[in-house]
């Protein structure tokens, strides 16, 4: 197929284009700076400047580049630093969530473009009741904390615009796998702690796996929505001593729960209450194979120190 990847140069997108290419696609990458477009070249993509929120221009590279597909993967959380309000961290991926979401659908529709991908968020999703592990069928938390409202209301949107159009949303786990991953910082500082037991879930995804999912998704994905994480959904007791492991950091702190809601407010829910991801559909449906079935293993191999080349070696 001929398909325009929206938000080419991102985490997801640099591991997207190389293997939509391997598997016979022809791409058009998108990235907002210009001066991305030696990299996604290099990458095997036809680049494109875009700003997703200009709508005018989104229409007209979606008319020009003629696609049959559109894989929506525009966020701006590249070196995001994040807050006690996450919602004003993520006030543009908000609107790229939202406006640009709709603008696209809009500009697909008017070019009798037929599949549409787009990226959704499993982590914090989840109603904060019942088993520790959700399906795509489950429900959604109907109360998020005050901090990341507006960023779930986003979600819901993205998800309920696409696949009323027909179209794929796909919830992958938290992102690793990049160098700027956004938890490494804190947890090399020993400033991310284990919050009261640790009990929320959380689900994650190698950034290979990701994308491996999202071109099956493209092929030959069904309407609606899949979970795509990794095989185990852990309560953050589990997984972030791991990955204070492979970082060569300390262990993490222990925060007792008051102290917690002081300094993060309502979000300290998430590391004690939140959900974890069932990644059944997509493997069942899809015939997806992870490469890093586990963080266990994938944190070593993301993080783990690359020894120094010799000369002569």
């Amino acid at each position: 197929m001929r398909v325009l990847v929206i938000g080419a140069s991102g985490a997801i997108g640099v591991r997207l284009v190389p293997q939509l290419r391997e598997r016979g696609h022809e791409v058009i990458g998108t990235a907002r700076s210009p001066g991305k477009a030696g990299q996604l070249r290099a990458l095997g993509a036809e680049p494109v400047a875009l700003d997703l929120l200009d709508a005018r221009a989104a229409r007209q590279v979606v008319l020009d580049a003629r696609p049959e597909a559109i894989i929506h993967q525009a966020t701006a959380l590249a070196d995001a630093s994040f807050s006690r309000n996450l919602d004003r961290t993520l006030a543009q991926t908000i609107r790229l969530r939202t406006e640009g979401t709709d603008t696209l659908l809009a500009a697909a529709r008017e070019a009798g473009v037929l599949r549409f991908v787009a990226q959704s968020f499993a982590p914090f999703l989840y109603a904060r009741e019942g088993g520790p592990v959700k399906t795509e069928d489950d429900p959604l938390d109907p109360a998020p904390p005050k901090t990341v409202r507006q960023g779930s209301a986003a979600i819901r949107h993205l998800e309920e615009a696409v696949t009323a159009a027909g179209g794929i949303a796909l919830r992958y786990g938290g992102f690793y796998g990049a160098a700027n991953d956004g938890l490494v910082p804190a947890v090399r500082k020993r400033q991310f702690p284990i919050v009261g037991d640790g009990g929320g879930v959380m689900s994650f995804i190698h950034l290979d796996d990701a994308a491996a999912a999202t071109v099956l998704a493209l092929e030959d994905g069904r309407p609606g929505v899949y979970n795509v994480t990794d095989d185990e959904p852990a309560p953050v007791r589990d997984w972030l001593p791991v990955l204070a492991e492979a970082l060569g950091a300390g262990p993490p702190r222990h925060a007792p729960r008051w102290l917690a809601r002081l300094i993060m407010g309502e979000g300290l829910v998430m590391m004690t209450e939140a959900r974890g991801a069932s990644n059944a559909k997509a493997k069942a449906e899809l015939g997806w194979t992870l490469r890093h079935p586990s963080w266990r293993q994938g944190f070593a191999a993301a993080y783990r120190p690359r020894e120094p080349v010799r000369a002569g070696a």
